[in-house]
């Protein structure tokens, strides 16, 4: 990972900071004081007891006082070191970003820049507005009521009018009251219905998940099929491991897929590199070359025409004429690490159960307590595997396939037309015809498979907008092969109304537009104020209930709140991209790895530099033509990349945009003497600052 900043935060890994104090003391009194360490409450215990039952002298009791005193000066001194350095920090994260804006990267030459756009205006308008309400307020024409009603501006006497601009204010406040206020209201009433709609889905999701725990429903396997003299037929099972241009985890992921459990000869894993830079392309099959000298039935691949992103390397490898020879696939991303036992876990839930298709296990992961970023993912993905997964997997047999971990059936694969390039989520998009075609889907909770989540929130950003935009964008291609498919009423009205339309389009649009948009708007039209429940007690509840799966992330439950308003601006640009078909649609860009193998290990850049050193001996190690490169393809047809630019903290000007909006916003609150509106937009508005300003995670110098 990259250095960092020298910026401590709270939220960071559960460490010990800071070295223990040891005093050492001449005077033999008191010998050796150590604070906080593990060897505490022995210290404690061990103490002697005066005849007055005191439990320390006086001067061991002063030197205690002084060395706590020592470590609170080291935490006030790294809070000032991080302020100190935030004002450079954000300085440099401008000048770059203005740099970036002058060679046509901005947001305003990319996607998303009609939202910009408006954002931009809305906040101008706001500046505006604010302004306004501040001169009447300084001149003593603001009302105690927000709600203002419109008969009590016409009481007023002509001698009671302060000039012509005192009228002109007074004209607004009845014109905001008979015409703005009305289609105001309208909007947040259907938003709050859609709110409502939601958070009883998942109420109903999270009741479902608490009877699974409580009657402990999950898919089990009859006896123990791998117990000697069982007579178990071990079927053939096909590893895939798609991956491109992944230096820091293929090495990982290759290693933990030849290490699973399965007779050899019934076993092939396939490394199916898309890889464009040569240098790592041969690292990769160095590592194949390997294996395969040690027996492992092992082959890498690497497409002529890479086209269609994931969807064409899977499809490509499904093409191979031994496939027909193998009945299960399973499918693992570059940085999952499965253990040595999956396969014995999953495969035998096909036994006997000729409708099942899929076998899907959940995610764990290795990272997520590096930063606050990885802390709040963690409880999203908590939630969707253990409540949405597991509830949709019970209770109707079918959820989205997670693009990895899965176990497929082939033939389900095959009849259900197999791997399509047609979405970014082809993943999904599978799911969906297996599930059209009549195919059972079975998750396993209690199976996880470590993997990592991206640590930058540049990353991360690129993650969520394709996995926002891919579902609008397949819901489109497939609207009419649901209405048209030969399965029961209320499956398609599960896909349709609750799976498309609820959980992927109605979630992103009502919560940018009534806590990013509706919310601010009505501090400046009081009279469409919204209901303090709206903003405070069932966002909070719902909060509650995504935590549940990970308890020990309730301590985050605030800044959870305001990071899923915060991220519904991406969500939302990425919903409309996909459902209008937008450019930035069908746009795939591999998420960062930093290539952790476990929570205690991480592969040094001085490592993988000696790799690339080596990169000519490899060369000679390969064979020049065998089993151990399928498709042979010339340097010349490799398309040439430049070498990845340096990471960088970047500048994020919607989220800086709306910062400025919810702040605005907050300060014309103060006027209406709305206390719970006020810190709501006040902290929802540093929210979005600290994501403007890339903060939250991984913090690269």
């Amino acid at each position: 990972m990259s250095p960092g900043l020298g910026l401590a935060y709270p939220w960071g890994r559960d460490v010990r900071r800071g070295t223990p104090v040891v005093v050492t003391m001449e005077n033999p009194n008191y010998s050796v004081v150590e604070i906080d360490g593990p060897e505490a409450e022995a210290l404690r215990a061990s103490l002697p007891l005066t005849d007055k039952g005191r439990g320390r002298s006086a001067k061991q009791f002063t030197w205690v006082l002084l060395l706590r005193a020592h470590r609170a000066a080291g935490c006030l001194a790294s809070l000032a070191a991080v302020f100190w350095a935030l004002p450079s920090t954000v300085a440099k994260r401008f000048r770059r970003a203005a740099a970036a804006a002058g060679e046509g990267e901005g947001p305003g030459h990319g996607q998303g820049w009609m939202l910009y756009k408006f954002i931009k205006g809305f906040l101008a308008l706001s500046l505006l507005a604010l302004a306004v309400e501040l001169a009447a307020y300084w001149n003593g024409w603001h009302f105690q009521r927000p709600n203002l009603a419109v008969p009590e501006l016409r009481v007023l006497e002509v001698e009671d009018i302060q000039g012509w601009v005192h009228l002109a204010y007074l004209t607004w406040m009845s014109f905001r009251a008979d015409y703005i206020r009305r289609p105001i209201e309208f909007l947040s009433k259907a938003c709050i219905l859609l709110f409502v709609v939601q958070s009883l889905d998942r109420l109903v999701l999270c009741l479902g998940c608490f009877w699974i725990k409580l009657k402990k429903i999950k898919p089990r396997i009859e006896g123990d099929p791998f117990r000697e003299g069982s007579g178990y037929l071990h079927p053939t099972v096909l590893v895939q491991i798609p991956m491109c241009n992944e230096k820091e985890v293929y090495e990982q992921s290759i290693s933990a897929a030849c290490q699973l459990d399965w007779p050899r000869d019934k076993f092939l894993k396939q490394v199916l590199d898309d890889s464009s830079d040569e240098s790592i392309q041969m690292l990769i099959k160095a590592e194949v070359s390997k294996w395969t000298q040690q027996g492992v039935n092992i082959v890498y691949r690497h497409r002529v025409l890479r086209t269609e992103y994931k969807a064409g390397n899977l499809k490509s490898a499904m093409s191979c004429d031994y496939v027909k020879n193998y009945e299960f696939v399973a499918i693992f991303d570059a940085d999952f690490q499965p253990s040595p036992d999956f396969l014995k876990k999953t495969i035998p839930h096909f036994e006997g159960n000729p409708e099942i298709g899929l076998v899907q296990a959940r995610w764990s992961f290795v990272n997520k307590d590096e930063n606050l970023l990885t802390r709040l993912q963690n409880i999203n993905l908590c939630f969707h595997f253990e409540v949405k997964q597991q509830v949709n997997g019970v209770f109707l047999n079918f959820f989205g396939f997670n693009g990895t971990t899965g176990v497929w059936r082939i033939q389900a694969l095959e009849e259900s037309g197999g791997w399509l390039e047609r979405t970014t989520l082809e993943d999904m998009d599978i799911a969906v015809r297996a599930h059209l075609n009549g195919w059972k889907f079975v998750f396993l909770n209690d199976v996880k498979v470590l993997c990592e989540l991206p640590e930058s929130y540049e990353a991360y950003r690129k993650q969520q907008h394709r996995w926002h935009s891919g579902p609008m964008h397949l819901f489109r291609l497939c609207l009419s092969d649901i209405i048209t498919a030969k399965i029961s009423s209320w499956k398609k009205a599960n896909l349709i109304l609750l799976f498309f339309l609820l959980r992927k389009l109605i979630l992103p649009f009502y919560s940018f537009t009534l806590f990013c948009v509706i919310l601010p708007l009505t501090m400046f039209v009081p009279e469409a104020e919204l209901s303090v429940w709206v903003i405070c007690y069932v966002p909070v509840c719902m909060s509650f209930l995504n935590i549940l799966p990970s308890p020990r992330s309730f301590p985050f439950i605030v800044p959870y709140l305001l990071f899923e308003n915060t991220m519904s601006v991406t969500k939302f640009n990425a919903m409309l991209s996909g459902l209008f078909k937008l450019g930035s649609s069908y746009e795939w860009i591999v998420t960062k790895k930093s290539g952790r193998s476990s929570e205690l290990d991480l592969f040094t850049a001085e490592d993988k530099d000696k790799k690339g050193a080596m990169l000519p001996q490899f060369q000679k190690q390969l064979p020049g033509k065998g089993e151990l490169v399928e498709i042979n393809v010339p340097r010349e047809q490799h398309e040439k990349v430049p070498h990845d630019t340096k990471k960088a903290n970047k500048i994020y000007k919607k989220e800086l945009a709306l910062s400025l909006l919810l702040l605005t916003a907050a300060t014309r609150s103060l006027l209406s003497a709305q206390g719970i509106h006020f810190y709501f937009l006040l902290f929802q508005g540093v929210s979005f600052l600290v994501v403007g300003l890339d903060l939250i995670g991984e913090q690269i110098s």
